[in-house]
């Protein structure tokens, strides 16, 4: 529940100042706007105000406004409400051809107050408004992020352990506690950073440090696909073995990490380490004689056997010691391991006001850059099946209320709504700018009925992938 509450605020946050980019720049250039409403009001609105005759009428749990209605008299204002779907919001400008309204209710002469009457350049930024705004937010949230909490880091070149890999990238060459030094020529920083280069950008050079010695290795051209195809398949397996036991908690796929030991901090009474006789400070290095010198390997190994006797060898006092543990269908052993933060070098970073806004554009730039990169994977067939809808995107939230995380999150779905509204498909503002671009050079104006159809095929393409992305969503949960 606590990760839908901040999906809903976050994208009707998002939704309503996109709306607001139209509104300001329509109201700039004296265009009028009908209705601004946040959500969706089908037969009847939770909130509705108008301002006319020289005061504000305000209206709850009201039927919408008919032609009738003493508000639908006094167009040049405009009606603000609050719907009851709570999916996205409009804003309803006058004059232009979009979901709120269709060729054949406009008027055969433009008026001076329409959208349709402006030139090309005053609809242009109309039309941008919504994606200004949306990115320049998301820009303004990271900067206000960066001066409230700070930035955390943990530099890849000062972790002496070196990194974890998992086996999709020890097939590639890497072995464990390899130490990353360049990737194409370039230093990683941190951890995304790696990811960012071998799977999003499809990096294929890489330089490692390996003890003493420096070894070049070449990542296969299809290494982003293998990725995404694991990664589905592991999903799967986890949301049936949820679907089988309730209460069976889902694991993530670890493609790399950094590594640090299994250190036991806390032994959990009647837990299966108790009854094995596992201690606090015992240092776990093996599961069924496998080597596990790493938490991700510990905890990967143990998900081998569920509902199993287990034999987990472990150093206690440097004394190397083995005992056998029942482990139920959580494959758990019930501890709680020493946090990683005691083996991995931590940076904080606080930023002054005029320091956070450049570090904030700089965050968001980088970011768009790399989901545009990222999106390449969409058109693969790995890419298509790992897409999802509204549960994917809420899954992205904490399942606990973190205001730090929660704002970060909504920055990054204001560059991406960004971004998706840049698109050139009708009925998305980027399809809008796309004609209007056409119209600069032809200098001559679409129809507002071929406006009208292009429309249509827009929210056709739209639904479609809504469907899509959110039918892999139920599918996921339902058969797979």
């Amino acid at each position: 529940m606590i990760q839908v509450l901040q999906l809903i605020l976050a994208l009707s946050f998002l939704v309503v100042i996109h709306e607001f980019g139209h509104f300001a720049f329509a109201r700039i250039f004296g265009v009028r706007v009908d209705k601004f409403y946040m959500f969706f009001n089908y037969k009847f609105s939770l909130f509705r105000a108008k301002k006319f005759n020289g005061k504000w009428h305000v209206r709850f749990f009201a039927p919408n406004v008919t032609e009738d209605d003493e508000w639908s008299k006094h167009p040049e204002t405009t009606e603000w409400g609050i719907g009851w779907i709570p999916f996205g919001g409009y804003c309803a400008i006058v004059g232009m051809v979009d979901e709120t309204q269709d060729a054949a209710k406009l008027a055969a002469e433009k008026q001076p107050w329409e959208f349709r009457s402006k030139n090309v350049f005053q609809r242009f930024l109309i039309i941008a408004g919504g994606i200004l705004v949306n990115f320049i937010a998301g820009l303004l949230i990271f900067g206000a992020v960066l001066f409230t909490w700070g930035e955390d880091s943990l530099p890849l070149k000062k972790q002496d352990r070196g990194l974890y890999f998992s086996q999709i990238l020890l097939d590639e060459g890497f072995r464990q506690q390899d130490k990353i030094l360049t990737i194409d020529g370039k230093e990683p920083e941190a951890l995304n950073d790696v990811v960012k280069a071998l799977i999003i950008e499809g990096k294929q050079n890489v330089t490692v440090l390996r003890g003493e010695d420096t070894l070049a290795l070449v990542m296969s051209q299809d290494l982003s696909n293998r990725y995404l195809a694991f990664q589905n398949d592991f999903d799967s397996k986890e949301r049936a073995k949820a679907r089988a036991d309730k209460s069976y908690q889902k694991a993530k796929y670890v493609l790399l990490d950094y590594f640090y030991p299994f250190v036991v901090d806390t032994v959990m009474p009647g837990s299966a380490a108790a009854e094995a006789g596992i201690l606090k400070g015992d240092s776990l290095i093996s599961i069924e004689g496998v080597e596990t010198s790493a938490f991700p390997q510990v905890v990967e190994e143990l998900r081998r056997y569920p509902c199993q006797n287990v034999k987990v060898g472990f150093y206690r006092d440097s004394t190397f010691l083995e005992t056998t543990a029942w482990i139920g269908d959580q494959c758990k052993l019930g501890v709680v391991a020493v946090t990683p933060l005691n083996y991995l070098h931590f940076e904080h970073k606080d930023y002054s006001f005029l320091e956070a806004i450049p570090a904030g554009v700089v965050f968001g730039w980088n970011y768009l850059k790399m989901y545009i990169r990222q999106f390449r994977l969409v058109f693969s067939k790995e890419g298509a099946q790992s897409l999802g809808g509204f549960g994917a995107i809420g899954q992205m939230f904490p399942k606990v209320w973190d205001w730090a995380y929660f704002w970060q999150m909504t920055g990054i779905l204001s560059i991406i709504l960004a971004f998706m509204n840049f698109l050139p498909i009708p009925a998305l503002d980027g399809g809008y700018l796309l004609f209007l671009l056409v119209e600069m050079i032809t200098r001559k104006q679409p129809s507002d009925k071929f406006l009208e159809n292009a429309n249509k095929v827009g929210w056709f393409l739209l639904i479609a992938l809504l469907i899509f992305a959110n039918g892999n969503d139920l599918l996921k949960w339902l058969f797979i």
